[in-house]
């Protein structure tokens, strides 16, 4: 009869872990949903003009500047309030 109390206690473990798993997955990906979310709220300029011949292969962006990563291995900074280049980096490869 002792074994049927200790299968019982076993059962309502196992229950209440279920649950709290459910619940942390659940708990996770609501979080990921809202972050994910999030992410179109971030201003992205409409347009963005790059000196003759330079394509673009990557873009970046911080508070008040975002940048272009080109296939020349150059990375034009541009101001977030002008759309100006404000910085040229020449990446060198060794």
């Amino acid at each position: 009869m002792g074994e049927v109390r200790h299968l019982k206690y076993l059962k309502w473990l196992v229950t209440i872990l279920t649950v709290t798993m459910i619940g942390g997955v659940l708990t996770v990906v609501g979080l990921l949903v809202m972050q994910f979310g999030a992410l179109n709220d971030i201003p992205l300029p409409d347009e963005i003009e790059l000196p003759d011949g330079a394509k673009a292969v990557a873009f970046t962006q911080g508070d008040d500047w975002f940048a272009v990563v080109t296939e020349t291995d150059e990375i034009l900074i541009f101001s977030r309030a002008t759309g100006q280049i404000i910085q040229t980096v020449k990446i060198a490869s060794d």
